[in-house]
C-alpha cells in the first residue's frame, strides 16, 4: 500500500496533537516501524487516549479532507506488533461506533475489511495466537460486516471463514470470544455459499450446541446464535440437514420453552428468532411434513391465542401466523374438475390459445362436440407436485401475501414496447374494401337524404320511416303472455339445445295478497305508492293452472315458460330456495304462492318489470335458466347518501386465518356440508332440516357453484369457473335465503384467483333484500364487516395458472346479520347489470325519445350463443332536408364507443347506462352533443358472458379483450365485426375522432384512462430514438385532462398512455396502431371508491358511476370546442352558467387498515385489467346539470396547451402499466 501524504481540512490547525501525532505515525516507514515497534506502540497508544477522552479529536481525524483513515490502515497493515495492532484495533473501533454508518461506509470503502481479513489470517498461523486480538478482529468484524456486501465472498476465499468456525467450536464455553465470533457468523452467513458450505462444515449441530433454553444468563449470546441460526437455515440445503437431524422438535421445543418462562416478554427476540428459523425449515415440503408431525400446527397455535392480549407480541402472533399458513396441508378445491360446471360445444376450436389446452384436438373419425362431451381428464384440479416443490418459496406472511404485484411493478420496463416501428400508428392494410362494403348498412346515416321525412312533426321517429333505419322495439307492450312451461326434463338438461319459444295470450287469475302485515309502511310518498301496487307471479305451470279457472283480476299477472318469479314465504323459516324434484306445491289453503310485486314506476321511469321478463324470455343461456333474480326484477334506486369505505378493526385478518388454522387442529368441530352444488344435475339445491342457509344462482349473470356449510354460521363458497374455461373466478352473485334474523353469519369465497383485492382496502360486498324492495326500498347496499382477502390453503393446478407452479387460491371473506324473517337476499360483487336489463334500457330510452333525435338500433351480429350484439346509432336529426343541412348531418365527427367486454365488469355497463341516457336527454348539452357528433356505441361486446355468469370470457373461454389483432369470425363475432365497422370508417376516411372502450378495475381507486403515446412510451423504456421518431400529436392527452377537471371521481395521476408488449391485441392498442385513431383509449371505473376529490373515502355506487358517463359527454363537446369543431357560442354561454370551483385533483395513498394486516404497499396496480378485469335513475336534464366545471375555457386551453416545453413536467407523472 503507497504511504498517504497528510493533509489538512480548513479550520483544522496542523499542530494540534492529532496531526502531530498522525504525522509521526506516517514517518515510520515500513522497516522503521518494525526495527522500533516502541515507538509505534506510543503513537497508537496517545492517539487512542486522546480518541476516548477528547471528543473532537475522532471529528478531526475522520473530517473531509483529512488523510487520518488512510494513516491509520496503512500502519495497520505493515505492523507486526500484537500491542501495536490492538490500539489501532481499538482506535478504530472508537471511531467506528461515533460515527455511525458514514464512517463505517468510508472504512470499507477504504479496503478496510480486507485489511482485517489479513490480519486474521496472519494472527491465526501463530503457535498461540492472542485471544485479545482474536477477539477485537471478530468484533471490529462485526461491527463493519453488513456494510461490505462482498465480506462473506472475501472470508470465503481467503481462508477467514473457516478460522471463525474453529474458534467458535474451541470457545464454546468463552462467552467473551465467542460472542463477536458469532456475530461475524450471522454476517458470513448471508451468503448462500457461505451457508451451504458451513452447513457440511456442521455448523448447523454446532448452533444447536450453543442455543439453549430459557436461561436469564447469556441472553445477548443465545440471541446472536439463533439470528446466525436462521440465516444458515434460509439455504434449502441446510434447511433438508435440520430436517434430517430432527431438529424441527428440537426447535418447536425451544420456542415453547421460552414462551412459556419469558412471562415478562423480555426475550421476545429470541422467541422471534426461534420462529423464524421454523419459518425457514418449513420453505421446504419435508420441513413442513416435519413441522406438521411434530405437532407444530398446535403448538403455535395454542401459544398464539396466550400473545393475542398483548399488543407487543403481535410480531410473534404474525410470523407463527405465517409458518402455520404454510404448513397448512394444501388441498384441492373439492370439486369434481376445475373445469366450468357447464359446457359450450364449440364448432371450431383454433389450433393453439386457452381453448385448445381446454381440449385435445380430436383425432380423425371423431368430431369436436365428441371429444368436448368427454372428461377433461387433464385439467383435473390435482394437486401438484410442484405446489410443494422445496425450490417454490411461499409467500405467505401479509407483508409479503403480494408478491406477484410486486413482481408486476418491478417487471413493467420488460414489457413495455420497444419497437419503434410499431409506435408509429401507422395504418395497416386491412381487408379490402369489397370485403367491408357488407358494412356499409350500418352507416346508412351517412348517405340518407331525408326525402319525404315531416321535419315539423314533433312525435315522428327516424326509425319509423321505411327508408330509414331498423325499428326498435318500444316499451307499449300487449298484455303479458303465457307459455307452457317446459318438463323437468327440459329444464335439468342443461346441454339441450334451448327450444324455441311460444307466446299465447294469458288466462289469469287473482293474485293480490299481502306479503307481511308487519311490514312497517314506508313514509316517503314515492315509496308507499312503490310499496301499494302489487301483482303477483305464479311460481309454476301447476299454478297457472289452478289460477286459469279463477277470475280473471284488471290486471294480469306473468306467466312465462322456464321463467318463474320465485316468492317469499309467507310464514315459516325456509322460504327462497329452489325446490328440487318439486314442481312447487301449493299451500295448505289451496292458493298458489304469491308475491306482492311494487310499481316501480314511481321510482325507476327506465325500468318495466314485465318489459324486463320479456326480454330474459328472448334471452338464451347455456344453462337455460328458469328464474328471475328479484333485484333484476324490481329494479335498483340507489341510496340518497354516500356509503363511505369500510374501515378495517385492528387483526381481523389475523383472526380469520386462526379460524380456518382451527379446521384442521378441531376437525370435529367442523360440518363439511353441501347445501348447493351445481354438480348436481337438476337438482343443486340440497334438502336439509331448516339448519342450514339456501342457495341459488341459477339467473341471468347469477355465479355460484357450490355451498358448503363449515360451522353452523359459517360457509364456504365455491365460483364457477368461465364457461369452457379453468380459471378467472372473481364475479359472483347469488341468492340466500332461510336465514335467521340478528345471526352473524360468514361467508368465505375461497377460489380467488387475484393476489390482492379492493377488499383489503375498504371495499364492501352488494346486498340486496327483497323485503326491503317490497317496504319501498328496492336498492343494493354496501354490506359486510369483517372483511379481508388473503392466501388460502388451496392449491391451484399449474394447467389453470398457465403453467406456473405453486400458486394458491385466496379467500375472500366477509360476515353479516340479516334484518328481516323469510327473507331473500342476493350477494354480488358488483351492481350487477344483465343484458336483458340493457335491453329493457335501450326500449324505454326509445320509447321515451324526445323529439329530433336519430336513434338507430341495429343487429351487429349473433354472438356463439344466439344472442344479438347491438349496435346503436345515435346523433341529431339534421334541421331540415336541404343540401346544406344534410350535409353538416353528414359530415359529423364520429365518436365510437363500446362497454362490457369483460362480463364481471359490470360498472362498465353503468357508466355506459349514464352515456346513453344523457346522449338521449332534452338538455341543450346534450342536443348540442348531438348535434355535433355522430355516435357509434356497441353497449355490450360480450353478451354471452354476461348472461351465463362469466367473469371474463366468451363462450369461446377466451379473452375477448385479447382478440382484436385478429379476431376469429366464427369465435370471436362480437370482436371481428366491430373490427371490421371500424376498419369500413378507415377506408371510407371517416376515423372516429374518439374511440373509448369501458372497463372496470379491481383493484385501483378512481376512475381513469389508458392511452397510446410513441413518446411516453420511449420515455419509460428509454430506448434510443431519433426526434423524427418522436414526432407526435400532443392531443391524445386532452380528453384525460378535460374529464380531471370536470369530473370528481376522474384521476389523471392513474392515467397511463404507455404501450406494452402484452397489450397489443387490446381494443385501444389496435384501434390506434390499425385504425388511425390518436384518441384510443380504455377508460377503467373502480369497483371500490376513490381516494381523492369529492368522493374520497366513499364506496362508488350507481349513481356516480352514470354520473361519470354524463361527465364523458361534456368532456367531448369540450373537446370539440378546442379542436376547433363547429363552434357554439351557445354552448360557451351554458358552461359559464354551469362552472363550479373545485380544488385540483390530488392524488394521494390509501390508509385505511393497519399496517400489520396489510403488505407494505397498499394500492396494488392491477396491470391485467384492461383488460380484467350502477341503479339510480337519474333524470336526463339533472343529469347534465350535475356535470361540475371546475376551469373556464381559458383555463382549460391553458392547460391543454401541451407543448415540448411540458415534457419534464409529463415525466413527473406517475405513469402506470395497462392491462
Amino acid at each position: 500500500m503507497n504511504k498517504p501524504k497528510m493533509a489538512s481540512e480548513k479550520g483544522v490547525p496542523n499542530n494540534s496533537r492529532v496531526q502531530i501525532l498522525l504525522g509521526q505515525l506516517e514517518k515510520l516507514s515500513g522497516d522503521s516501524m518494525v526495527r522500533d515497534p516502541e515507538s509505534a506502540r506510543q503513537i497508537t497508544s496517545k492517539l487512542l487516549h486522546l480518541i476516548q477522552t477528547q471528543e473532537k479529536t475522532s471529528k478531526e481525524m475522520m473530517s473531509k479532507g483529512t488523510s487520518g483513515m488512510d494513516v491509520i490502515l496503512n500502519s495497520l497493515e505493515i505492523t507486526r506488533d500484537t500491542q501495536t495492532i490492538l490500539n489501532i484495533l481499538c482506535i478504530l473501533s472508537e471511531l467506528l461506533t461515533l460515527g455511525k454508518g458514514r464512517r463505517v461506509g468510508v472504512f470499507v470503502s477504504k479496503g478496510g475489511t480486507a485489511v482485517l481479513l489479513r490480519i486474521l489470517i496472519n494472527a491465526n498461523k501463530e503457535f498461540h495466537p492472542s485471544e485479545e486480538l482474536m477477539l477485537q478482529l471478530h468484533s471490529l468484524l462485526a461491527k463493519v460486516g453488513p456494510k461490505d456486501r462482498k465480506l462473506g465472498m472475501k472470508a470465503r476465499l481467503t481462508g477467514a471463514l473457516n478460522i471463525t468456525i474453529n474458534l467458535i467450536k474451541k470457545n464454546l464455553q468463552n462467552v467473551k470470544l465467542l460472542l463477536p465470533c458469532l456475530q461475524v457468523l450471522r454476517v458470513y452467513s448471508a451468503n448462500i455459499i457461505n451457508a451451504i458450505s458451513l452447513g457440511k462444515s456442521g455448523t448447523i449441530e454446532l448452533m444447536f450446541k450453543i442455543v439453549a433454553p430459557y436461561s436469564k444468563k447469556n441472553t445477548t449470546l443465545i440471541k446472536v446464535a439463533v439470528d446466525a441460526l436462521c440465516a444458515l437455515l434460509k439455504s434449502k440445503t441446510n434447511a433438508r440437514r435440520a430436517v434430517e437431524g430432527d431438529y424441527v422438535p428440537t426447535l418447536l421445543s425451544l420456542y415453547l420453552d421460552w414462551h412459556r418462562k419469558d412471562t415478562w416478554h423480555r426475550h421476545t427476540v429470541i422467541r422471534k428468532g426461534l420462529l423464524g428459523c421454523l419459518r425457514n425449515v418449513t420453505n421446504i415440503k419435508l420441513g413442513r411434513e416435519a413441522f406438521t408431525k411434530a405437532d407444530g400446527m398446535r403448538i403455535l397455535y395454542n401459544s398464539s391465542i396466550e400473545c393475542l392480549l398483548v399488543r407487543t407480541l403481535d410480531p410473534l402472533v404474525n410470523a407463527s401466523s405465517l409458518i402455520m399458513r404454510k404448513c397448512f396441508p394444501k388441498n384441492r378445491l373439492p370439486l369434481p374438475t376445475i373445469k366450468s360446471a357447464f359446457i359450450y360445444q364449440l364448432e371450431h376450436v383454433l389450433p393453439s390459445g386457452p381453448v385448445a389446452q381446454l381440449y385435445s384436438q380430436p383425432p380423425e373419425g371423431r368430431t369436436l362436440a365428441q371429444v368436448c362431451s368427454e372428461p377433461l381428464k387433464k385439467v383435473d384440479d390435482v394437486v401438484d407436485d410442484s405446489d410443494d416443490n422445496e425450490d417454490t418459496e411461499a409467500d405467505t406472511e401479509n407483508d409479503t401475501e403480494n408478491e406477484e404485484d410486486e413482481k408486476d411493478c418491478g417487471s413493467l420496463n420488460d414489457d413495455i414496447e420497444k419497437d419503434i416501428n410499431k409506435l408509429h400508428p401507422e395504418k395497416i392494410p386491412s381487408r379490402p374494401y369489397e370485403e367491408l362494403r357488407v358494412y356499409e348498412k350500418f352507416f346508412v346515416e351517412l348517405s340518407q337524404d331525408f326525402q319525404g321525412f315531416n321535419f315539423e312533426s314533433s312525435t315522428t321517429s327516424s326509425s319509423a320511416q321505411s327508408a330509414l333505419p331498423i325499428v326498435v322495439p318500444t316499451a307499449q307492450l300487449p298484455s303479458p303472455n303465457h307459455i307452457s312451461a317446459r318438463t323437468a326434463h327440459d329444464v335439468s338438461n342443461s346441454f339441450a339445445p334451448r327450444p324455441t319459444l311460444h307466446t299465447s295470450q294469458a288466462d289469469t287469475g287473482d293474485c293480490v295478497k299481502n306479503l307481511d302485515q308487519k311490514v312497517a309502511a314506508p313514509k316517503h310518498p314515492a315509496e308507499q305508492k312503490l310499496s301499494q301496487a302489487s301483482e303477483c307471479v305464479p311460481l309454476n305451470a301447476d299454478e297457472m293452472e289452478s289460477k286459469q279457472k279463477q277470475p280473471k283480476p284488471t290486471q294480469s299477472p306473468l306467466h312465462l315458460e322456464g321463467i318463474a318469479i320465485r316468492c317469499l314465504a309467507a310464514a315459516g323459516a325456509g322460504g327462497g330456495g329452489s325446490d328440487c324434484g318439486s314442481e312447487g306445491a301449493e299451500d295448505e289453503s289451496g292458493e298458489g304462492a304469491v308475491l306482492e310485486v311494487p310499481d316501480t314506476a314511481q321510482l325507476l321511469p327506465l325500468h318495466d318489470l314485465d318489459l324486463y321478463v320479456k326480454m330474459v324470455n328472448q334471452t338464451k343461456s347455456v344453462q337455460h335458466y328458469t328464474e328471475v333474480a328479484y333485484p333484476d326484477y324490481f329494479g335498483h334506486v340507489a341510496p340518497t347518501c354516500r356509503e363511505p369505505l369500510l374501515e378495517r378493526l385492528y387483526g381481523v385478518q389475523r383472526s380469520k386465518i386462526f379460524q380456518d388454522i382451527e379446521r384442521l387442529i378441531y376437525p370435529n368441530h367442523i360440518m363439511d356440508k353441501v347445501v348447493y352444488d351445481l354438480d348436481i344435475p337438476g337438482c343443486p339445491v340440497i334438502e336439509s332440516d331448516g339448519e342450514s342457509l339456501k342457495f341459488n344462482s341459477q339467473f341471468e349473470s347469477g355465479n355460484l357453484r357450490k355451498a358448503i356449510q363449515i360451522r353452523k354460521y359459517e360457509y364456504d363458497l365455491i365460483l364457477n369457473s368461465d364457461i369452457n374455461s379453468n380459471h378467472h373466478h372473481q364475479w359472483f352473485y347469488f341468492e340466500v335465503s332461510g336465514m335467521r334474523v340478528g345471526t352473524m353469519y360468514r361467508f368465505n369465497v375461497i377460489n380467488c384467483e387475484k393476489s390482492n383485492s379492493q377488499f383489503n382496502y375498504g371495499m364492501q360486498v352488494l346486498m340486496y333484500s327483497v323485503r326491503e324492495a317490497i317496504s319501498g326500498r328496492p336498492r343494493w347496499v354496501r354490506t359486510g364487516t369483517d372483511i379481508c382477502y388473503y392466501k388460502n390453503h388451496f392449491a391451484r393446478s399449474s394447467i389453470a395458472t398457465g403453467g406456473q407452479k405453486g400458486k394458491s387460491y385466496y379467500t375472500m371473506t366477509f360476515s353479516t346479520t340479516f334484518s328481516h324473517k323469510d327473507d331473500v337476499c342476493y350477494f354480488s360483487y358488483h351492481y350487477p347489470y344483465t343484458y336483458s336489463s340493457l335491453k329493457m334500457h335501450l326500449s324505454k330510452l326509445e320509447a321515451m325519445k324526445p323529439p329530433g333525435i336519430y336513434l338507430r338500433q341495429d343487429v351487429l351480429c349473433e354472438t356463439l350463443g344466439g344472442n344479438s350484439c347491438l349496435l346503436l346509432t345515435v346523433t341529431a336529426m339534421p334541421e331540415s332536408n336541404s343540401s346544406d343541412h344534410i350535409c353538416q348531418f353528414r359530415n359529423r365527427p364520429l365518436i365510437f364507443l363500446s362497454a362490457r367486454v369483460h362480463p364481471g365488469e359490470t360498472n362498465a355497463s353503468w357508466v355506459m347506462k349514464g352515456t346513453l341516457e344523457f346522449l338521449m336527454g332534452t338538455s341543450l348539452l346534450a342536443a348540442t352533443l348531438r348535434e355535433s357528433f355522430i355516435f357509434k356505441i356497441v353497449p355490450m361486446l360480450n353478451p354471452d358472458g354476461v348472461i351465463n355468469g362469466n367473469h371474463r370470457c366468451s363462450l369461446s373461454g377466451e379473452d375477448l379483450n385479447r382478440q382484436w389483432q385478429n379476431p376469429n369470425p366464427d369465435l370471436h363475432p362480437t370482436i371481428y365485426h366491430t373490427k371490421s365497422l371500424l376498419q369500413y370508417l378507415a377506408h371510407t376516411q371517416r376515423t372516429p375522432l374518439v374511440f373509448c372502450d369501458y372497463h372496470g378495475h379491481s383493484r385501483k381507486k378512481n376512475v381513469f384512462m389508458y392511452g397510446c403515446s410513441l413518446k411516453e412510451t420511449v420515455w419509460q423504456s428509454n430506448i434510443s430514438a431519433t426526434p423524427c421518431d418522436l414526432e407526435e400529436d400532443l392531443a391524445y392527452r386532452a380528453l384525460p385532462k378535460i374529464l380531471s377537471q370536470i369530473a370528481p371521481a376522474f384521476s389523471m395521476a392513474s392515467c397511463s398512455f404507455v404501450v406494452e408488449r402484452s397489450k397489443e391485441s387490446t381494443a385501444r392498442v389496435v384501434v390506434w396502431r390499425e385504425i388511425g385513431v390518436q384518441r384510443s383509449y380504455t377508460m377503467e371505473s373502480t369497483v371500490c371508491g376513490c381516494d381523492q376529490g369529492k368522493y374520497k373515502g366513499f364506496q362508488v355506487g350507481t349513481k356516480e358511476l352514470e354520473e361519470m358517463g354524463a361527465q364523458f359527454c361534456v368532456a367531448l363537446l369540450r373537446l370539440k370546442r378546442m379542436t376547433g369543431l363547429h363552434s357554439h357560442q351557445h354552448l360557451l354561454d351554458l358552461e359559464s352558467d354551469l362552472i363550479v370551483t373545485q380544488p385540483k385533483v390530488v392524488s394521494c395513498p390509501t390508509t385505511y387498515v393497519m399496517d400489520e394486516d396489510e403488505p407494505s404497499f397498499l394500492e396494488a396496480v392491477d396491470y391485467s385489467a384492461e383488460s380484467n378485469d350502477e341503479d339510480t335513475e337519474v333524470d336526463l336534464e339533472a343529469a347534465a346539470a350535475s356535470v361540475a366545471i371546475s376551469t373556464d375555457a381559458g383555463e382549460v386551453r391553458e392547460r391543454l396547451a401541451d407543448s415540448e416545453n411540458n415534457h419534464d413536467a409529463w415525466k413527473s407523472e406517475p405513469v402506470t402499466s395497462s392491462h
